[in-house]
This record gives C-alpha cells, structure tokens and sequence, in this order.
C-alpha cells in the first residue's frame, strides 16, 4: 500500500515538472512562430554552400561547371 502513495507523490512531482518547463518554453518563445517551420523548406538560401567537393577515392576537386 505505501508503494501506491509513493507512486502517486513521483507521479504528480513529475506532472509538475513537465508542466513547469512547458509553461517555461511558452514564456521563452518557444512557440512563437508555427507558420514560418512548415514553409522553410520552400525559401532559398541567400548564398549556396561550398560548390567545392572531395571524392572519397581519388581526391580531386569537383567545381561547378
């Protein structure tokens, strides 16, 4: 019987926990934004990455054509 009430006091310290770094995360702005994540894949970068690559077997340089 003393396991349930452990069980029960673990169990709502942790409800609390878990609400505490939720309302946390809601106050650092966390989620703020949920528009501009689902349409970030559609911009453009401002500039490319390096162009420049290694092959694995013989080392020279690929340069954009």
């Amino acid at each position: 019987m003393n396991i349930i009430f452990m069980l029960i006091i673990f169990g709502l310290f942790l409800a609390i926990l878990f609400l505490f770094i939720f309302f946390k995360a809601v106050n650092d702005g966390q989620f703020s934004d949920c528009d501009t994540p689902a349409v970030r894949i559609l911009f453009e970068d401002d500039k490319p990455s390096s162009q420049k690559s290694k092959h694995k077997n013989t080392g020279e340089l690929n340069e954009p054509k």
